[in-house]
């Protein structure tokens, strides 16, 4: 059993059987709980009603940015836990966003998502190419955005 020890051992005053099973604790444990997300869009109706639906339904930190230069800034000190990142956007476009934040220490580790409209196969690929955990679609639903959201955290974070 992978994960998994049974141990059997025999009382010897009593002859009695008992047994344990040990399981192996990494293999069970819950992804890191989801609190803080960066929403990088450049479109102020866009940011308004992503972070409406981020905050108000889905009960998360958000802090918006307007530009990638902006996001490169304010996403050391926020410490985001994900990052939902534009892909078309006045330079640094998403794609130079997530790779210029790739090479910062505080978030170089913290999965990005992009953004967009453009989801052709390829486009897609290219993303994921990028280092990007996933896609969400423009126009998306307000009110399945967190869900959404949330089963992409807890897929990348799945073992």
């Amino acid at each position: 059993m992978a994960g998994k020890d049974v141990i059997l051992e025999r009382d010897k005053t009593s002859n009695r059987a008992s047994f344990a099973v040990s399981i192996d604790e990494r293999a069970h444990q819950a992804p890191p709980k989801l609190t803080r997300i960066l929403f990088v869009e450049d479109e102020r109706d866009i940011q308004m009603v992503a972070r409406l639906a981020l905050e108000d339904i889905g009960g998360f930190t958000v802090e918006a940015c307007s530009s990638g230069s902006e996001a490169l800034e304010r996403a050391p000190c926020f410490g985001p836990d994900l990052i939902l990142l534009d892909v078309m956007m006045p330079a640094p476009d998403g794609p130079a966003t997530l790779s210029a934040l790739s090479e910062m220490p505080a978030t170089a580790q913290t999965p990005v998502v992009f953004v967009t409209a453009k989801v052709q196969n390829h486009e897609v690929a290219h993303y994921l190419e990028l280092g990007a955990i996933d896609v969400i679609v423009k126009p998306f639903d307000p009110m399945t955005l967190a869900d959404r959201v949330l089963e992409i955290w807890h897929r990348h974070h799945d073992p």
